[in-house]
């Protein structure tokens, strides 16, 4: 019986194997999209900007506008006029009501109702301590959604087959760290046969 299950090491290890391989290639395309995007949000950092926050009205009030003085929302409401301002609301308040109806395991900062129906307070660990840490954790969750492809509003062709976007540097560090997938075959079936005998 031993000798028959060393008889499919060798097939199993090999079909492992090139599925690393093959892994490894495609996650090279999704690399050069990644790099691309964030070379673009680098040259664009307008992106970032108040209108941003219909995006993800909830994240936004519990990151950015809790830290918001008075006269910060005023301006900010100046900036976007009365309908900007209406819209921001009707969207978080719809937001909350879906986010009570239907927890998403995936987000970041979750929502729940306490006995009497109110909202009830976020978790210590998802509150940010200061104004500066609170967008920074904003910009983190908006530039995670634009490198995954999540704004629905953004025409990603524009920036995903352009080469002007292309990191060189980062491309070329990137390469010296990596194993090509057709090396690490040879070297891992090499291993593999020298297992086997």
């Amino acid at each position: 019986m031993a000798k028959e299950s060393s008889k499919h090491e060798p097939e199993t290890l090999s079909n492992e194997l090139i599925l690393s391989a093959e892994k490894r290639f495609q996650s090279a395309a999704f690399i050069r999209t990644k790099n691309r995007r964030m070379k673009w949000l680098e040259t664009n950092p307008d992106y970032f900007s108040d209108d941003l926050e219909l995006a993800d009205p909830l994240l936004y009030d519990r990151l950015v506008r809790r830290f918001q003085s008075a006269a910060e929302r005023e301006a900010e409401g100046r900036r976007k006029g009365y309908s900007g301002i209406l819209e921001a609301d009707i969207l978080r308040g719809e937001a909350k009501l879906d986010a009570l109806q239907h927890v998403d395991p995936n987000v970041a900062i979750t929502y729940k109702r306490g006995p009497d129906g109110q909202i009830v307070a976020e978790d210590k660990d998802e509150v940010p301590q200061s104004k500066e840490e609170g967008l920074e954790m904003w910009r983190k969750q908006m530039e995670w959604r634009f490198l995954k492809g999540g704004d629905t509003d953004f025409d990603y062709s524009s920036v995903d087959n352009n080469e002007a976007y292309d990191d060189h540097t980062a491309e070329e560090r990137d390469e010296e760290e990596k194993v090509s997938p057709s090396n690490t075959l040879l070297e891992l079936s090499a291993d593999v046969n020298s297992i086997v005998l």
